[in-house]
């Protein structure tokens, strides 16, 4: 039985804790942290856990836990996990993975030098459309890629930014870029890799109480494709997509192939070429299913991994790779000129010290609510929001 300890008890736990009790017989939830007063111990009675309750994650450093999980906002995510590594536990780290790349290999040395195991979370890769658009896209059946189309599209009303926390470059690290199209900047990674070279712009255009962006817009360089990338907040609908534009046929999630059949003068037929669309259907049928989506599935992950039964599928380097590609995307919006990858130790936009005295700051921060009611929402790829 794994015990968990989970430091941050805010909106995105829930989704954490809902995880780990689909496994009763597998894991127990074992502590609870937070550092405002109350909250944990609310959250404890809501789900009726047998937990104990902290105020500082240092306090349960030399307690016996197998696994501690970081809800925290994200300008703690480092120091808490390199602290849980050093007292000898595992790790797993909502996104993003931390505020720099300086801290993104802090914490690597610290899982290499411990030898526990460090995962950090990108729960879309368990969702049946990626899995199946990265399935597609492995077996070669569309040819090369050409040109990625990424549409990181979110709504958040004014008053999101109000909580304590967001909309500052100090404790948020960064706005829709860092912090919603970080999934599909994963996804995009996991799929294509590092690009050579980035060029973005950035803007605030409806939220005057943040000083960071709610909407970037992005080109990415990669051998002979280039890949675009909207970051947004601003968005009504959240019509989130990826659509890769290949050699034979375009692939998409939500699910959609289309193959284009040419004429003899390059113009081409208005249907699809049907051969390519049985494929392509015949290929994804064949695939097992998914037990576990969404965090569930990976925290599932996990706690096989923990368990002897393989590896960590989302890796502290997978969570480097995204943060590179984020980083170097403020340096681009915040210099205006193309940012070349893969980024340097000694490059300004390396640390946090660097990336806060290089980024515009839109606006100052109007509000500071310390707790919000209501549910959060991850985003959709064919089926809606999930509640």
């Amino acid at each position: 039985m794994l015990k968990i300890a989970i430091v941050g008890t805010g909106g995105i736990s829930h989704a954490h804790i809902r995880a780990y009790l689909q496994f009763p017989d597998r894991c127990r939830i074992a502590a609870l942290v937070d550092i405002v007063p109350g909250k944990a111990q609310r959250v404890k009675e809501q789900y009726h856990l047998d937990a104990e309750v902290f105020l500082d994650h240092l306090d349960i450093l030399g307690g016996d836990y197998d696994l501690v999980d970081v809800c925290t906002p994200p300008f703690v995510h480092a120091q808490i996990s390199i602290n849980a590594l050093r007292s000898g536990k595992n790790v797993v780290c909502e996104k993003p993975m931390a505020a720099s790349l300086a801290e993104c290999d802090a914490m690597l040395r610290a899982r290499d030098e411990s030898g526990k195991k460090l995962s950090i979370i990108a729960q879309n890769r368990f969702r049946k459309p990626i899995r199946d658009l990265k399935a597609l896209l492995d077996s070669g059946i569309a040819g090369a890629v050409r040109h990625a189309q990424v549409d990181s599209l979110w709504f958040r009303g004014h008053s999101y930014y109000d909580l304590w926390w967001r909309g500052t470059w100090e404790k948020e690290g960064g706005g829709c870029t860092l912090n919603h199209a970080v999934h599909h900047i994963d996804m995009l990674g996991w799929m294509m890799g590092l690009p050579d070279r980035v060029t973005s712009v950035l803007a605030n255009t409806g939220h005057d109480n943040a000083e960071v962006e709610d909407l970037s817009v992005s080109v990415m360089e990669y051998p002979a494709a280039l890949a675009t990338l909207t970051a947004s907040v601003v968005h009504h609908g959240e019509e989130q997509q990826l659509v890769f534009q290949c050699e034979k046929a375009k692939i998409a999630a939500p699910y959609a192939v289309f193959a284009s059949q040419p004429q003899p003068n390059g113009f081409p037929l208005q249907e699809s070429d049907p051969a390519f669309e049985r494929r392509a259907a015949e290929l994804i049928s064949a695939l097992p299913p998914i037990p576990w989506e969404m965090h569930t599935g990976q925290l599932e992950n996990v706690l096989t991994a923990l368990e002897g039964g393989g590896d960590i599928a989302i890796t502290g380097e997978d969570g480097r790779r995204t943060l590179e590609i984020i980083t170097a995307i403020y340096k681009a919006g915040a210099t205006r000129a193309p940012v070349t990858l893969p980024m340097r130790p000694d490059d300004p936009f390396y640390t946090v010290e660097g990336i806060r005295a290089g980024v515009p700051h839109f606006y100052e921060k109007a509000a500071c609510v310390q707790e919000f009611e209501g549910e959060i929402s991850f985003g959709g790829f064919g089926k809606g929001n999930e509640k």
